[in-house]
């Protein structure tokens, strides 16, 4: 269990990256001024065709894609995932009701396109203990249904956010309480569950993210790090998977971009590489901790303002995973 002084010196380091992730990408150019030398340019130049000419990683990490971003089209993007060429799928509770009494005929499909399960999208876990059986039991029932599609993790959220103040650390430790029950009982059916942090959520910040974890058991309920949702919460998902490397056993991938809400500044989950994060520090982390576990490539929806379709977007990330990432998936 970590201990207050190790909790404390994790979450002092985040207010510095959240500060430097504020500053425009060419402010430290601007200091320096625009003018450079021949030999400086040359140099850049170098770099560039180092980077291009880079090898393709050797890694553990198993590639999958979340169907989200197609919607309740789940034939649709089981194929089209497949034909990218991606190892596994993530599913969604809405496939357990169009399957959940068609289950060889969703088994065949996924054998069909050569996809595991590793993940599947098991929704809210209630914290009103009026709601806990019923709560326990729903997830519970879709362990049993990917049980019997090879599915191996269950992944937990909640929406229980309060709308006009923090949650409370007795909320968050509720939480906790009912998703180790939850992970309790879908242990005994063989699968695992992750809780997967999320904005707007129980867990929208890194400080409400480590108190959960932290009153998890790891028996029953580990981590599934969102990065680009810990980074819109403040947090350096880079020093995360460092933090989290002995429970954090899938991991998603997305980019964070700028957006005006109502003439406000807000935000938008965005395609690889078209937002403000830093994905190769994220993959260099995960390299360094050695991971072997899922990376799901996922997009909530089609950003505003792209009129590309679901399967150009998981195009596009694709090439942003092979041309920059350096991996083969």
């Amino acid at each position: 269990m970590k201990t207050e002084k190790s909790r404390r010196q994790f979450i002092s380091t985040l207010g510095l990256a959240s500060v430097a992730a504020t500053l425009p990408s060419g402010f430290l150019l601007s200091c320096i001024g625009e003018k450079k030398d021949e030999n400086t340019a040359n140099q850049a130049d170098s770099t560039a065709i180092n980077q291009t000419q880079m090898p393709i990683r050797a890694s553990k990490i198993a590639w999958g894609c979340s169907i989200i971003t197609w919607g309740d089209q789940t034939a649709q993007g089981i194929k089209e995932v497949g034909e990218l060429g991606f190892k596994g799928i993530q599913l969604r509770s809405n496939s357990y009701k169009a399957y959940g009494d068609k289950i060889p005929e969703l088994k065949a499909l996924l054998d069909q396109y050569q996809l595991a399960l590793p993940v599947f999208s098991s929704g809210n876990v209630e914290i009103d203990a009026a709601k806990e059986k019923e709560t326990i039991e729903m997830h519970v029932n879709h362990a049993k249904f990917i049980s019997q599609l090879g599915g191996k993790y269950l992944q937990l959220t909640n929406n229980a956010r309060p709308k006009d103040r923090q949650p409370t650390t007795a909320e968050l430790l509720r939480l906790a309480k009912v998703m180790n029950e939850i992970g309790k009982r879908t242990n005994d059916v063989g699968i695992s569950a992750v809780y997967h942090n999320h904005m707007a959520q129980l867990g929208e910040t890194p400080e409400e993210v480590d108190i959960i974890m932290d009153a998890c058991n790891p028996q029953y309920v580990n981590l599934l790090l969102d990065i680009a949702h810990y980074f819109q919460g403040g947090g350096d998902p880079a020093k995360a998977v460092m933090y989290y490397k002995e429970i954090m056993k899938v991991v998603h991938i997305k980019d964070v971009g700028d957006l005006e809400k109502e003439g406000k500044p807000s935000y938008q989950f965005v395609e690889l590489g078209q937002g403000k994060m830093n994905l190769p520090e994220l993959f260099d982390a995960l390299e360094e901790v050695k991971f072997d576990g899922w990376v799901i490539d996922e997009l909530d929806g089609i950003p505003q303002g792209v009129t590309r379709n679901a399967l150009e977007c998981h195009q596009s990330n694709k090439k942003y995973i092979a041309e920059v990432l350096k991996y083969q998936i």
